[in-house]
């Protein structure tokens, strides 16, 4: 769809489409930069409150991702005003603006259209120094991948729909879901890492694969070091997988190399579809114990070493 459009370029645009980066990044004065996402998608619960903060969340994460401070926000939202009563749009926008709130940023207004199917999300714009801004482009050989929150919540939402999840494993979706990635953000930029992006559609494979691309690196990500929800590892196994996974997967088959057997569920999450998904980070060795001190000290505390960086090449490696 995008060929033949061609690319933004301006001596302050810092950072566009060109390496599927997760937000543009302009320049403004020789301080400050501002940097812009946006997101939105279906309805992933009944709770319209909670629907909004997942929603809200995931936004906001493309910002985080590049080490910056969100500042105002803007709702996107699409809705079955004929169908569905104002109390339930109403708690929508209220869950979306209890996380612009949580996340120190100010929603400033929005837009809305009628749809035949709640949509919801933000356009987000932060700010950060415009020289010490993260993308996913950095990775360099000898680094150390560490992710932040645990997978699986493709899998889990699935299971959901179908009216099959337990309270108990709604209940931890939603809690990592609703999980901002601030802390993870600020840590990271307290430490100094080399690169960074944030896990949503593409699955942890797809996100990586976008980082060996973007940094011409080859990555080695161990499966059996990877956070991942024992809830979700059990409906895997049962075959609650979004249609998405299986897309992730062909996308990717071409690049990557799996040299170890592993439990059949547990790689099929690697490729899951994530949403509101935690941070991938490339750091130097020599800072990585400092960042998974920094981590834990933030409250991030299922973050993982997953893995290294090896070297040139483009690749993903799962062992």
């Amino acid at each position: 769809m995008l060929s033949g459009l061609p690319l933004s370029s301006h001596p302050d645009l810092l950072v566009g489409r060109e390496k599927a980066s997760d937000s543009g990044i302009y320049r403004l004065t020789d301080d400050v930069a501002i940097v812009q996402s946006v997101d939105f998608f279906t309805p992933l619960m009944d709770d319209p409150y909670l629907f909004g903060q997942i929603a809200a969340a995931n936004s906001l994460s493309d910002i985080y991702a590049a080490g910056a401070r969100p500042v105002t926000a803007m709702n996107i939202f699409c809705f079955p005003a004929k169908e569905l009563p104002p109390e339930t749009a109403r708690e929508i926008l209220r869950g979306g603006i209890d996380k612009v709130h949580e996340a120190g940023a100010v929603l400033v207004g929005g837009h809305s259209v009628e749809d035949k199917e709640p949509k919801y999300g933000l356009a987000v714009t932060g700010v950060v120094h415009p020289e010490h801004f993260v993308t996913n482009a950095g990775a360099r050989p000898g680094d150390h991948l560490f992710l932040t929150k645990p997978l699986g919540t493709g899998v889990l939402a699935t299971a959901y729909k179908a009216g099959l999840l337990s309270k108990k494993a709604v209940a931890r979706m939603v809690e990592v879901m609703v999980d901002l990635n601030r802390a993870a953000s600020e840590a990271m930029m307290e430490v100094g890492v080399h690169a960074a992006t944030d896990v949503t559609g593409f699955g942890l494979v797809g996100h990586a694969l976008e980082m060996a691309e973007a940094s011409n690196v080859t990555l080695e990500i161990e499966a059996e070091s990877v956070p991942v929800m024992s809830e979700a590892i059990e409906y895997a196994s049962m075959g609650f997988l979004p249609e998405g996974d299986y897309a992730n997967r062909e996308f990717c088959a071409k690049l990557l190399e799996v040299r170890r057997s592993c439990e059949r569920s547990r790689l099929d999450i690697l490729f899951d579809a994530q949403t509101s998904g935690g941070l991938l980070i490339s750091v130097p060795p020599s800072r990585s114990s400092q960042l998974f001190q920094k981590l834990l000290e933030r409250g991030v505390v299922e973050c993982a070493k997953i893995g290294e960086v090896k070297g040139e090449g483009c690749r993903l490696i799962i062992s």
